[in-house]
């Protein structure tokens, strides 16, 4: 919707097949967005985004990295929770977080012990923020049980799922955040050694991240004695290469052990048997960061936020036709209507025809959805699902059959070809909406045949 197509054509048109078409780079509230990688003894990725043909070839020829600017997230009214750092803090210094709240909820932590957080967690009613809504006091509790040693906690930040683009805004501006609500968890839950797994089209994540760990390490807050407590604990970041299927728990774990990226049959559950196979928490970015809050208000009062089935606020990732793409952090409970409305409605007075809720592996809805409450009861009372927090709106201009053979192509590549109906399945589906005869092969545009191993399990 961002002019992509004709952006590739004109890169084509100058550079041949060093021009690579690639899934959705987690830029949808920037694109059209090019991934640039400078091979070398000192190799380079960076992201532009937006970006025009000309911009391209000039970062190609540069000698330096160009600065892309940073984009904030904005909060409904006044009560932002989770992005209220962002465009404030400086995302690079541990003073500047320390002096807008940072490391009070470790602190906290520390004073109240283990127990006393798992439980702060369960009273509060937070469920998980990637898709799956598990409670996230449940599954630390389950860890934390567990006899056998040693326990890993695992931030799955490998955000491949298209219109999602949170997780990467979270670990930019605000990633002292997202290390403190690691070690909480790992205080938690008894572990001794984190991962943060971070998708390989977020350079500039991985930097910001490995930056405030950096930071932390120094100042006592990772390492063998973490703020004086004398437990141990500290985070490595392992770098993801390109699979979707990576963001389920189980294939994520077996890439960071250098296995196929496939999933794993359950159970065993990760609580239970998860990383290296030992007892292992996983959660999403937006999720441990929202621990952070739950321990500085306490557990019962974060859970008067929000609806009785969907405590909280939740990051929504607003892209498409409407007038200010970005981040918006929304009350849960708020209709669909009203997050659209924060991100300026639908440009040039055109009508909607559609929203695509979660993601490509998510829900279309129509206009007759938008008082729909945004909340996990409310989207399963409309046949509907939140997903990973994506809103994307096709106003009455859009071509959705487009839209629908393009996330049939994605998931028909992005397979980990485990499963016949899900390798063979979408094959077919691409095929049928793209007006082909089955067994016929698929082309792209611009690209050769494909191999028919695809899609996602959970692909609807």
């Amino acid at each position: 919707m961002n002019g992509a197509d004709q952006l590739c054509r004109d890169l084509e048109s100058r550079f041949g097949h060093a021009v690579h078409r690639s899934p959705c780079l987690g830029q949808c509230d920037r694109g059209s967005a090019a991934l640039i990688t400078r091979a070398g003894s000192d190799p380079e990725r960076f992201v532009l985004a937006p970006v025009s043909a000309d911009e391209v070839a000039k970062a190609l020829s540069a000698g330096t990295v160009p600065t892309v600017p940073r984009v904030g997230a904005s909060a409904n009214g006044a009560g932002a929770k989770i992005v209220r750092r962002m465009n404030v803090a400086d995302a690079t210094s541990l003073a500047s977080y320390r002096q807008h709240g940072g490391y009070q909820a470790l602190a906290k932590a520390i004073e109240i012990g283990a127990a006393a957080v798992i439980a702060e967690v369960s009273a509060a009613r937070l469920l998980g923020r990637g898709g799956a809504a598990f409670p996230t006091g449940r599954k630390w509790d389950a860890v934390a049980r567990e006899p056998a040693r040693p326990h890993y906690v695992v931030c799955n930040a490998d955000e491949s799922e298209p219109g999602t683009f949170k997780d990467r805004v979270l670990m930019e501006q605000d990633p002292f955040a997202v290390i403190e609500a690691i070690t909480i968890g790992g205080l938690a839950t008894g572990a001794e050694r984190g991962f943060i797994y971070i998708r390989g089209e977020y350079p500039e994540s991985e930097r910001a991240i490995a930056g405030a760990i950096q930071q932390a390490r120094a100042a006592g807050l990772l390492g063998v004695d973490v703020s004086g407590t004398g437990q141990a604990f500290d985070i490595e970041i392992r770098r993801g290469g390109g699979a979707y299927i990576c963001g389920e728990e189980t294939a994520l774990f077996n890439s960071i052990e250098g296995k196929r990226g496939e999933p794993r049959s359950k159970p065993p559950f990760p609580a239970q048997f998860g990383l290296f196979g030992k007892p292992t928490v996983v959660n999403n970015v937006e999720t441990l960061v929202n621990v952070l809050d739950i321990l500085i208000d306490g557990g019962d009062a974060w859970s008067k936020t929000g609806t009785a089935g969907s405590a909280g606020t939740r990051l929504f990732c607003l892209s498409g036709h409407v007038v200010t793409p970005g981040l918006y952090e929304i009350e849960c409970g708020q209709t669909l209507r009203h997050a659209i409305g924060v991100a300026g409605g639908i440009p040039n007075g055109r009508a909607l025809q559609a929203v695509l809720l979660g993601g490509a592996a998510g829900t279309f809805v129509g206009p007759d959805a938008l008082d729909m409450p945004l909340s996990f009861e409310g989207a399963r009372a409309a046949n509907a699902t939140l997903g990973s927090g994506v809103i994307m709106v096709f106003d009455e201009t859009a071509d959705l059959m487009d839209t629908l053979a393009r996330i049939a192509q994605f998931f028909r590549d992005e397979s980990c070809g485990q499963c016949v109906p899900c390798r063979v399945g979408t094959v077919r589906q691409a095929e049928l909406l793209q007006g082909r005869d089955p067994g016929s092969g698929i082309r792209d545009p611009g690209s050769g045949i494909r191999d028919p191993g695809s899609a996602h399990h959970s692909a609807r």
